[in-house]
Parts: C-alpha cells; structure tokens; sequence
C-alpha cells in the first residue's frame, strides 16, 4: 500500500482516437492508479490540429471534452502552438499520438526531440520518428536522463518491447516472429472464411473501419516492416531503417491460393520476422493450421524464442483507441515504477 501520492503531470500531442483514448483510460483508472501505485496522474495540456487547452492545476473534463468536440468556448482555447505546450507547460511526460508518418517523422520527431530537450520523458504511440531515428532519440534521452518510451507502437495493447526487457531479462533473443497488422489479418481471416475476393474483403473493412481510405501501408506491408524496424533497433541492437525490410504485401493473395493452403492443414498469414541473425521480413507465409501464429480477424500475434525460456507466445489487440491508450498508461506507470 502507498503511503503517499506523486503528481504526475502529462501532455497529450495529437488528440485523435488514441489521445482520446489516453484522457478516456486516465479519467477511468485514476483512483485505481492512486491506490496501487501512488501516482495522481494530471493531464496539463492537450494539443492538436483543433487548438490547444492548458491548464497547470490540472485539465477539467469540460475542457478536454470541448476540445474534443471543437466547442472552443467550452474548452477556453489556449493561444499557444504544439511545440509551445511541450516547452513552456511544466510537466513530467509528453504523451506523443500523433499520426505516423514513415516518411520524415514529422510532427512526432520535432514533438519528441523538443519533450527531451526540455527535460520531460515521453511515451509515444508513434511508430515514425522510432523507425526513422531510434538511435538519435535514444541517445538524446540518455544525455537528457530521461526516459522514452514506446510500448504501444508495435502491438498496441498486446505486450512485446516489455516483455522482453522486464520479464525476459536475462534470456537472449533468438528471433521474433508474428502477424502485426490486424488490417491483412482481417483481410486474410475473410478471404479464407468465405472465399472472399481480395478486393471485395477490402472494400468490406473500409465500411466498417477497419481498414484505412488509403490502405496501402497495410496491405502492401509497410506498416509491420516499420514494426520490425523498432523491435530490431529496441531488442536486438540494431540500426536498422525500412530500406533494410524485405517486404511483400497480400495485394496478390487470392481465394485459391486460400483454399490450396487449407486442403494442405494450412492458413496464409501476413508474417513479420526478426532475429538476431540479420533477418527483416515480411510476406505471406504458410502457417500450420494448428500453429500459435494461427489468429483470426483482428487479432495480432508475436512468438518470441530464447535461449533460456524457449518460445514465449503472445496474443491480443494490436489497435484500437483504448488498447493503445493501455500500452501508454502501462508506460507511464512503468516510468515512475523504476525511479
């Protein structure tokens, strides 16, 4: 039982379904989280495309829901830029949720160097900046004695980069394989299921949301390659960008190769594949029917094999606004868990 409580107060850079998320589990949790780990955990500050709201004492709920809802007079709009927040607000953690971009990592890369910079820690769902410039950010947040930390860009709320350092410490890590986008997993689990056309599968999970207008970086693989760049350069030491992935996609994956596949005791799943070797895949793969990597829909799944503990299976959600938020709560928790 904690004998007394420490005030921890964020930001929140990028108010979309994960930020919304962020505020959604803190408002949920936060006496459960005062009790069992002595932290009252105050959101400051929340920018984005729609404004910006401060508030050093700590945010009320009308405000954050005003700036959700674009009320401006409801949420007392702030005149400060995004950067401005992360500078001149006195907090602890800058909570990065802003959209990926694989391309150059803006704005997450600015909004993550200037947190450091100005001696706050960071949780980021952002896989971009992480992929672009791992080895940058993290010596800036050793120089800075500060942590960042990045959970929820791999498997949202399904647990990888935590796992590995905090209960897998000691074994090494021979190689970690699994289905990283729930999007194709999606896709692939339809087409099987119904003998389903590609094209038709898509168009079905852009009704219902869960593929993206554009879902190119899904489906063409884009998206887990970026997730095997962060666990390459996070567990395995490397300094590896995209470039290094070996990529193919599922736009080319049809019924029959499906069914083929099922009359063989097989599934086809889009696999990611990183080890310690120097391997950094993605493609299409045959999985035995009755393999762990064997998930349907959504699901997303990581086997990770070592020397000491042999294959460690992991399963669960790998997007979703509250998933994610999960994978930052746990976090930030695990921030002030170690200090």
């Amino acid at each position: 039982m904690k004998t007394s409580i420490k005030t921890v107060r964020i930001s929140v850079i990028g108010f979309g379904n994960v930020g919304g998320g962020v505020a959604e589990v803190i408002k949920r949790k936060r006496e459960e989280i005062a009790r069992k780990y002595g932290l009252n955990i105050k959101i400051v500050g929340i920018a984005d495309l729609k404004g910006v709201v401060v508030d050093e004492n700590g945010l009320s709920e009308e405000a954050i829901m005003g700036l959700h809802t674009g009320d401006k007079k409801r949420g007392k709009m702030a005149d400060m830029t995004t950067v401005g927040v992360i500078k001149e607000i006195e907090h602890e953690v800058m909570v990065e949720a802003t959209p990926t971009n694989v391309e150059d990592g803006e704005p997450g890369l600015t909004h993550i160097i200037t947190a450091l910079e100005s001696g706050r820690h960071v949780v980021t769902s952002n896989k971009g900046p992480l992929a672009l410039e791992y080895k940058r950010l993290m010596e800036l947040a050793a120089k800075r004695e500060k942590e960042l930390r990045f959970e929820a860009t791999v498997g949202g709320a399904m647990p990888i980069i935590s796992l590995v350092r905090e209960n897998l410490a000691g074994n090494g890590i021979l190689s970690i394989t699994g289905i990283l986008n729930g999007t194709c997993n999606y896709i692939l689990t339809r087409m099987a299921e119904e003998g389903l056309p590609y094209e038709h599968v898509l168009k079905e999970a852009q009704e219902i949301g869960i593929a993206e207008a554009d879902p190119s970086k899904d489906v063409e693989g884009i998206d887990t390659a970026v997730k095997l760049v962060i666990l390459a350069n996070s567990i395995f030491g490397r300094n590896a960008t995209c470039k290094d992935v070996e990529v193919t996609g599922i736009t080319e994956i049809t019924p029959d190769a499906l069914q083929l596949a099922d009359d063989a005791g097989y599934v086809i799943k889009l696999i990611g594949e990183v080890d310690r070797e120097g391997c950094l895949k993605v493609a299409p793969r045959l999985v035995p029917q009755e393999d762990p990597l064997n998930v349907g829909g959504t699901m997303n799944v990581a086997t990770i094999k070592t020397d000491l503990a042999g294959d460690i299976t992991v399963i669960g959600k790998g997007a979703g606004p509250i998933e994610a938020a999960s994978a930052i709560l746990s976090d930030i928790i695990s921030i002030y868990r170690c200090r």
